[in-house]
């Protein structure tokens, strides 16, 4: 490991809203917030939102200068990643702002049973291969479901046509209920305090030419339970890498 990425480690082990559990940690110890996030960490009964694979937290940060009357936790497994935002906010001196490093699949783990109000999902890898790895495939959204209240929402962000095609054809087989559903979040037809935060790859990616897809949606799981969509997508016509490092 560089020394730049110790160096985060080190300072991010001073910031006072970042917790680290990763796996690891997790097998040693419980978790000591999960349902108690409100009373014990932000002092306050606002709705929690999460931000899913966060990356640098830009997103996390951004909402949670829009929305001060929210509690924002951006959660990633990269430290080295959280780091950006964590410091950012910190001094910024924003009370309404954490960040987690764990695993998404320990969703869990951190939160009890309706804890979560939101769960933003921006611009993940799409796993154009592997359905179990889509962060908006059935596996997860179930999960989502353990931790969000009834009728809490979920918010996709991607520069994918794959995930968006993939995501919207989930959503309307299993008659999920669609909040807002745009191809082209930047066209001029949405109007939503939400379209001034643009990450630094997200710049990237639009001056590339590349559109902007967004879709609001409320889980329920259907009676007989989620079905997967059994259609043909074609592929994304660039080149995916992780949300680090894609290039068209």
């Amino acid at each position: 490991m560089g020394k730049n990425k110790l160096a985060k480690f080190a300072e991010m082990e001073t910031f006072p809203h970042v917790l680290q559990y990763p796996f690891a940690r997790l097998q040693q110890e419980a978790f000591p917030l999960r349902g108690r996030w409100r009373e014990d960490f932000f002092h306050n009964d606002r709705p929690i939102v999460l931000e899913l694979g966060c990356g640098k937290g830009e997103y996390t940060v951004g909402l949670g200068e829009l929305y001060p009357e929210k509690n924002f936790i951006g959660v990633d497994v990269k430290g080295a990643r959280i780091w950006t935002g964590a410091k950012a906010s910190h001094e910024a001196g924003m009370t309404n702002v954490a960040f987690l490093r764990g695993e998404i699949e320990s969703l869990t783990s951190f939160f009890a049973p309706g804890e979560v109000d939101e769960i933003w999902i921006t611009f993940p890898d799409p796993q154009m291969k592997k359905v179990t790895k889509r962060l908006t495939s059935s596996r997860f959204i179930c999960r989502y479901l353990e931790v969000l209240r009834p009728g809490g929402s979920i918010h996709l962000k991607t520069d994918s046509p794959f995930l968006y095609t993939y995501t919207k054809a989930f959503v309307e087989l299993n008659h999920q209920e669609i909040l807002t559903d745009t191809a082209d979040l930047y066209d001029g037809a949405f109007e939503d305090k939400i379209l001034g935060i643009r990450t630094y790859y997200e710049r990237q990616w639009l001056s590339r030419g590349l559109t902007i897809k967004y879709l609001h949606f409320v889980p329920k799981e259907p009676a007989g339970g989620f079905v997967e969509p059994d259609i043909e997508i074609e592929p994304d016509s660039y080149r995916s890498f992780s949300r680090s490092r894609r290039v068209q």
